[in-house]
């Protein structure tokens, strides 16, 4: 199997355990704190992060950004909080879209931190997106759900934290990285999950260790895959766990988007798509 093909299957993999782990998140959320949830997530994976420093495990410590790391650590807790919320109060695939709104964020972000100028086409592309947000939210209907704008929220906070790696990515190693984001996490999480806390039975206490693991390995397979094939290829492949979660949404909770969310989700990923790949092209 060439470099390209072992790309494809491991984005591939990787998208279908993150959408595993977003299935268990939604099943042990209707009684385990979003919180807790996200504390047992981040404590977990540290662990699996530690290997990485095999033989040399002062490394991290020798950072010379740890504000920088402690604000992508605090950005990323409040966006991951906003994420499981929304796995937690609406339909899998819904909650699955609007995490992938994040590119849309890009373009402002980009201009005001990066100083990278967009183009009218994708200022354009930008402002139909975020239309399709507005979208889930049926603001035009009795149904009004604000839930949609806690999801744009995650996606937000997802945006940023990509702008704070891209600062930390001057200075800092990849394992680094992902040390002090897990630590972070599970430190800015620990109080209110103690505050909240509800005591998991055997059943949701092995759940949460599984989405931990999940959520490391899928996170770490897409990464790995990446590194092997066109960027421009893979990233569609990554937008399949839309796809996955609407299958597993219907056959595990019985759950069927509605009109306004297909609509939503369809002018996201294609506004979405269109901005990661013609950025890979710039």
């Amino acid at each position: 199997m060439d470099r390209g093909a072992r790309g494809a299957a491991l984005v591939s993999l990787g998208s279908i355990t993150l959408v595993v782990m977003a299935m268990l998140v939604k099943q042990v959320g209707s009684h385990i704190p979003t919180i807790e949830i996200l504390f047992f997530r981040s404590f977990i994976g540290f662990f699996f992060v530690l290997p990485m420093f095999w033989g040399n495990f002062l490394e991290p410590l020798r950072t010379k950004r740890l504000g920088m790391h402690a604000v992508r650590g605090l950005i990323g807790t409040l966006g991951n909080v906003c994420f499981f919320w929304t796995l937690t109060h609406m339909l899998l695939a819904d909650a699955m879209a609007l995490q992938f709104s994040r590119p849309l964020f890009m373009i402002p972000l980009a201009l005001v931190f990066l100083g990278e100028i967009a183009g009218l086409r994708r200022i354009a592309v930008t402002l139909v997106g975020f239309a399709g947000i507005s979208l889930y939210a049926r603001p035009f209907t009795a149904g009004f759900d604000p839930g949609a704008f806690v999801g744009a929220a995650g996606a937000l906070s997802g945006a940023l934290i990509v702008v704070c790696i891209k600062r930390l990515s001057t200075t800092e190693p990849t394992r680094t990285i992902m040390f002090y984001y897990a630590i972070s996490n599970a430190v800015f999480s620990l109080i209110p999950t103690l505050w909240l806390w509800v005591t998991p039975d055997w059943v949701e206490l092995a759940m949460l260790v599984v989405i931990g693991f999940l959520g490391i390995s899928g996170q770490g397979l897409i990464t790995h895959g990446w590194t092997l094939g066109d960027v421009t290829a893979l990233v569609p492949l990554d937008y399949s766990r839309i796809v996955y979660s609407a299958v597993l949404g219907f056959f595990i909770f019985g759950e069927l988007p509605g009109l306004w969310s297909f609509a939503g989700m369809a002018i996201i990923v294609a506004s979405s798509l269109y901005l990661v790949l013609t950025e890979r092209r710039r």
